[in-house]
């Protein structure tokens, strides 16, 4: 071997061997284990709604159907010429309009603070997405942690069920990269499309924050914040997860993967080193792992190894057995690694037919 080749399979082995370091340490990440599921405060479920979501009746209902005695279900709309109406009206839940304006909140931080200034005798409030489909122990799983006075934020993180085609499995498979963050609690955040948190958390100065900061495009970071300036924790209840059905196309799924990774970086900028050195790396191992093999001896096949380790957390996290996956592991390093080149230089997102600027 030249002496690049050397130094090629020097570094590549290095970075196999730290990725499977993180591999391991994901493996033995003890889970968390929620309370005795006894804990009913009185809740507010608040559903933003706009546009009409895929199965969005049957979204509704599942929130309806909740097997938890002491909640209401309440959508904000901005209008009512909004096309979720017709199925707000048909799921038979309550709805309000809109109310609360500002220059630099996003459509959903405005409806969610309407809800929060028109309702205050709740003691625990829930964001639903009106796009989760969520099953009947979902409420009581999301809220259970709340018992615990260090907690200030339950949240979970969706399985994005494909409907059909490649794309919406992309999706999926793009999704569980939120898992892994939010079971660590060092890179754990609340997931704004279900996320639950007590009365007590957002105060009158709290709602100026959350309505009126330079992050109130995301209810996500404002509400992570809140909390984690009261020095309160995050639990993460992964037996609330919801089910988000999904059918998008190629440039639906770059738009969205766009979007969600710019509004981490808004909130987490440290996330953009930390991303672009892990998915790098499987980048680096996985050509070099090609190239290494085949120009100089198969026993660089190793360097396969946290592939073979990723595409077993895919299925063991995918609710289906689905062939597509296998590919799909190979290509997410290198779209995760472009969403976050892309993010990092945004300085406006498309949401729901909106426009938002992103303030640095």
């Amino acid at each position: 071997m030249g002496l690049l080749t050397v130094i090629l399979s020097i570094l590549a082995s290095l970075a196999l061997l730290m990725l499977l370091a993180i591999d391991s340490a994901r493996l033995l990440r003890r889970k968390e284990h929620n309370p005795n599921g006894r804990y009913a405060p009185k809740a507010l479920v608040i559903v933003p709604c706009k546009g009409k979501d895929i199965g969005l009746y049957d979204n509704l209902q599942s929130l309806k159907r909740q097997r938890y005695k002491n909640y209401e279900v309440v959508a904000v709309v901005d209008s009512e010429r909004d096309d979720a109406i017709e199925s707000i009206r048909a799921a038979g839940v309550k709805y309000i309009i809109t109310d609360v304006k500002s220059a630099r909140a996003s459509g959903k931080v405005m409806a969610i603070a309407t809800a929060l200034q028109r309702f205050r005798n709740y003691d625990a409030y829930v964001i639903a997405d009106s796009d989760i489909r969520a099953k009947s122990s979902w409420l009581q799983e999301l809220v259970s942690p709340l018992q615990e006075r260090s907690i200030g934020i339950s949240t979970t993180f969706p399985y994005f069920m494909p409907v059909s085609g490649f794309w919406p499995r992309v999706k999926m498979v793009w999704g569980f990269v939120g898992q892994n963050l939010l079971e660590n609690k060092n890179t754990r955040f609340a997931w704004g499309g279900s996320m639950a948190f007590r009365r007590d958390l957002i105060g009158r100065k709290d709602l100026e924050f959350f309505k009126n900061s330079k992050y109130s495009v995301s209810d996500d970071i404002c509400v992570t914040m809140i909390a984690r300036r009261k020095k309160l924790g995050i639990a993460y209840s992964a037996a609330a997860q919801p089910l988000v059905l999904t059918n998008d196309n190629f440039s639906q799924f770059i738009e969205w993967s766009n979007r969600q990774t710019s509004l981490t970086l808004l909130g987490y900028r440290s996330n953009f080193r930390r991303g672009m050195f892990f998915y790098g790396s499987e980048i680096f191992v996985f050509l070099s792992g090609i190239y290494l093999s085949l120009a100089v001896s198969p026993l660089f096949l190793l360097l396969f190894l946290h592939l073979l380790v990723s595409w077993k957390r895919g299925y063991s996290r995918a609710k289906r057995l689905d062939p597509a996956i296998v590919p799909i592991v190979v290509i997410i390093p290198f779209i995760y690694f472009c969403n976050l080149i892309v993010a990092r230089f945004a300085k406006k997102i498309t949401w729901r037919g909106a426009e938002y600027r992103l303030y640095p």
